[in-house]
Parts: C-alpha cells; sequence; structure tokens
C-alpha cells in the first residue's frame, strides 16, 4: 500500500485502526489456543471499526457474493454490505446492531437476504459482539462472524411449500376440492366458540342430493362423481366469504352461516336450492337437493347438527327440492 498520499491526520487514523485490529487478533489467538472460541469456519470473521466505520473480514465473504478482493477498495465501509441488504431486511438487522451497541442485547445475531454481485439473493447468518469500548462504555470496536445459510433457506422453504400442500391435501376432499368432513367439523368447532363469545347468530344447513342412487345405477358412478363435483362448486360459489362449505357424508354437504339470521340462513339456503335446481348437469340431466337449518344453542357439534339433519328429513319426506328450518 503506498502511504505517501496519506496525509498525517489519515495516518494516525489508520495507526489507530491497525492496532485495534492486532488487540483483537491477538485476543482470538488466545482464545483459540485455549479451545474457548465457540464460533467455526464457513465464510470466515468480520471486524469493524465504529469511529471509521470501516470493516475487515475474510475473503470469502466478498467472493460468497461474486466479487474477487481486487474488484474492492482497498478499504472498505460497513455500508458496502448494509446498502446491499434487502429492503426488508434492512431495519431489523440495522437495529439488531443498534441494540446491541446500546448494552440492550447481549449478543449481535440476525439473519438477512443480501444482493450478490448478479442480482441475486443469498441468505446471512451474523453473530457479532462489541469487544471493545471506551470509558463512557461507548462501542469502539466489533468482531463477529458470517454464515452463507443460503441452501438451509432453501430447504426449509421447500419443506414449508410441502407442508402446506400437504395441509390442504389432508384437510380436502379429493374428489370435490372443498372441505373433507373432518375439515369443516373442525371449522363448525371454531366457529361455534367463536359465536358462545361474540353472542353472534350462528346458523348451518346440510343438504343432500335428491335420489342420488338413482343417478348413479342410470348414469354410471363416473357420471355421478361428476355431479357431486358440480354441485361442490355451485356450494362454494353461492356462499359469502365468511361462510364454509364442507362434503359431510356421500352426497351430503355441510355449509356453515356466521353471523347470519335465521332470515339469512333460509334466503342462502334457498339460493343454494334454486341454483343447483336450474344447472344442467350434462346430458340434459337436471338434479336437486333438500336441505335442512339449524340454528346454534350452545350445544354440543352433534345435537346442533342432528337438529339440522332432522329438518333436511323433513324436506325430504315433505316431497324433496326443498329447504326447511
Amino acid at each position: 500500500m503506498d502511504y505517501s498520499n496519506y496525509t498525517k491526520e489519515e495516518l494516525i487514523q489508520w495507526i489507530e485502526e491497525l492496532q485495534m485490529l492486532n488487540r483483537e487478533l491477538l485476543t482470538q489467538k488466545e482464545q483459540e489456543d485455549k479451545l474457548d472460541f465457540a464460533w467455526t469456519g464457513n465464510l470466515g470473521h468480520w471486524y469493524l471499526n465504529f469511529k471509521t466505520g470501516n470493516i475487515v473480514f475474510n475473503p470469502l465473504k466478498a467472493s460468497a457474493l461474486g466479487y474477487s478482493m481486487d474488484e474492492l477498495p482497498e478499504r472498505i465501509g460497513y455500508d458496502f454490505f448494509t446498502d446491499k441488504l434487502y429492503p426488508d431486511d434492512y431495519l431489523p438487522t440495522m437495529k439488531a446492531m443498534k441494540d446491541h451497541m446500546d448494552g440492550k442485547i447481549p449478543v449481535y445475531e440476525c439473519e438477512y437476504r443480501i444482493y450478490t454481485k448478479d442480482g441475486s439473493v443469498k441468505w446471512f447468518f451474523d453473530r457479532g459482539k462489541v469487544t471493545q469500548r471506551d470509558e463512557d462504555g461507548k462501542a469502539l470496536f466489533a468482531a463477529g462472524i458470517v454464515f452463507d445459510i443460503t441452501d438451509q433457506k432453501n430447504k426449509e422453504e421447500k419443506l414449508r411449500v410441502e407442508n402446506e400442500l400437504l395441509e390442504v391435501e389432508s384437510n380436502t376432499d379429493p374428489l370435490t376440492e372443498i372441505r373433507n368432513r373432518g375439515a369443516i367439523m373442525e371449522e363448525l368447532d371454531n366457529q361455534m366458540k367463536t359465536s358462545l363469545f361474540s353472542k353472534e347468530k350462528l346458523h348451518i344447513a346440510i343438504f343432500d342430493i335428491d335420489h342420488f342412487k338413482e343417478i348413479n345405477d342410470t348414469k354410471g358412478h363416473v357420471f355421478g362423481d361428476t355431479v357431486l363435483k358440480e354441485v361442490a362448486k355451485i356450494l362454494s360459489g353461492s356462499i359469502r366469504g365468511l361462510d364454509s362449505v364442507g362434503r359431510y357424508g356421500g352426497e351430503e354437504f355441510l355449509v356453515i352461516l356466521p353471523n347470519t339470521s335465521k332470515e339469512g340462513a333460509e334466503h342462502a339456503g334457498e339460493r343454494i336450492r334454486s341454483r343447483i335446481e336450474e344447472h344442467v348437469f350434462g346430458e340434459g340431466v337436471k338434479v336437486t337437493i333438500s336441505g335442512g337449518i339449524a340454528q346454534y344453542q350452545m350445544d354440543s357439534a352433534e345435537s346442533f347438527i342432528n337438529r339440522a339433519d332432522k329438518k333436511l328429513y323433513e324436506a325430504k319426506k315433505s316431497g324433496r327440492n326443498q329447504v326447511m328450518g
């Protein structure tokens, strides 16, 4: 390095930085000799001088970002890295460092995304500690270690997506692609608890496709499956965003209507019934459904459904293609 163009003040500052860095390196060497140093390998150590803002680091950190050391200036400021932080991670990272500098947390530690030279994003895990302070406790020098955790994060994201898909699959009826019995019963339990707390009215409606056995016997099970799928689609498209629908049994469907009056539930039931009656299911086939509606009375889910089921039975007994509440 050519020092001939440096001013006296710049040379003094440079010497002070080297002295601080040397003290840190000696301390770490002693710790390593005693086998006290717990952090290991990966992208290596970094050293930050708070007074100048300059940072010294292992070349692996630069190469991980796509840079060679000869591309970098002789003295690198902390902002060389902070300017490359992913926008959502900038403030949390800066806060973690400041909280440690102020003595609020014992160690600076965070995960963050950082842009590489080619514009792609990597994940780093950074851990450091202020190792030198002045008489007033102000941070002078910090040392730390950084890890490239991109592969780990990619695996975590893949696992998260797979778990979400698995959860959807476990809660979805494979034929109709709406909630299965377990999922709709879980939702009913949640809505019953909400109603119990909020005192808002909760209704359910149970629908059953009329003469479904005859459809299977005359048109075949493949056609019957098509009817089930289309009925489920009509049901899903006929309810509000806060309502829920699930396949309760073979050709039975359960609709949950939170925060709904008796009149509102009956109107919803009639809307569903009429839309299915008007729908052509293929080969000119028309299908009807019957339904039973019940209001939650602070009873069990079994009792609640049983009351709706009795109304469904009345609708069937009275000629089908109607909804009773």
